[in-house]
């Protein structure tokens, strides 16, 4: 499998032993993963342990350890640093790949080359039958699919032009670093969907981010203005400095095409 072809799946985790062999176990039956990075995120029970036994099982496992805890994000981003592969992919250590989520994702690519992402359409599996039951739950998580960070999969090139997932502190506070990420790359790049089957599936525990979100779209839970108003205001900032450093690399791709034009060379190779 060559880099241009191979998928390599970055899995963040801090204490996820409970639940990172299921989600180790849905990577490796997946044959267009070429890499699986689980970054411990400096956990304290079994989770590198667990990584390490099934890196003996499977060559494209592999461990990467942060220092100190410092959030998803950084995890995220600090294992794309480390892939060989021009696909992204991203898994939560409590989520799971159903069978042929990449192979979906690879033959999407193949067919429209120019597209920098794809999203799965998430099975939300063990919500509490009130969330299910609502009529207005499939529009909501719909656009939950666009945001998390288990659907994506994404450039590498188009993944490190953004920024990489947003690290602010205050996203550690209040969460919502994936809807920042989401709507920029919304924004420069477009976010298609993959919506005719489940692809991934998300496993409900309490306090899941999830479960939050449905509750509040639903009308059920009234979230602090402030932190609304906070959240708005990082994702905004993040947004506008992922336009401002995509168009810095067009702009220097247009002044490099025309240098090599007006010396008689080949133009330029430039992404986006």
């Amino acid at each position: 499998m060559t880099p241009d072809s191979g998928i390599c799946i970055v899995i963040p985790c801090y204490n996820g032993a409970a639940t990172l062999a299921r989600a180790l176990q849905s990577c490796s039956r997946q044959p267009e993963a070429a890499q699986i990075i689980v970054v411990d995120d400096a956990s304290t029970d079994a989770s590198a342990q667990l990584v390490v036994h099934y890196a003996r099982l499977d060559p494209r496992v592999q461990l990467l350890r942060m220092p100190e805890n410092g959030g998803a994000a950084r995890a995220r981003n600090w294992g794309a640093l480390h892939a060989s592969h021009d696909l992204l992919a991203f898994l939560d250590a409590d989520d799971e790949y159903l069978p042929g989520a990449l192979g979906a994702a690879r033959a999407f690519f193949a067919h429209d080359p120019a597209q920098v992402s794809v999203r799965f359409d998430v099975d939300y599996a063990g919500f509490p039958a009130e969330i299910c039951a609502h009529p207005d739950f499939a529009q909501h998580a719909a656009t939950l699919s666009n945001t998390v960070p288990s659907s994506l999969v994404v450039r590498r090139a188009a993944f490190a032009a953004l920024g990489g997932f947003p690290m602010d502190q205050a996203f550690r506070r209040l969460g919502g670093e994936d809807g920042a990420f989401s709507w920029a790359l919304r924004e420069v790049f477009g976010n298609p969907r993959l919506h005719d089957a489940k692809r991934v599936r998300m496993h409900y525990h309490p306090g899941i981010h999830a479960e939050r979100y449905f509750r509040i779209a639903f009308g059920w839970l009234t979230p602090d203005p402030a932190d609304v108003a906070d959240a708005f205001c990082f994702s905004q900032r993040f947004l506008d400095r992922a336009r401002a450093g995509i168009g810095q690399v067009r702009r220097a791709c247009v002044a490099a095409e025309a240098a090599a034009q007006a010396a008689g060379g080949a133009p330029a190779a430039c992404a986006g």
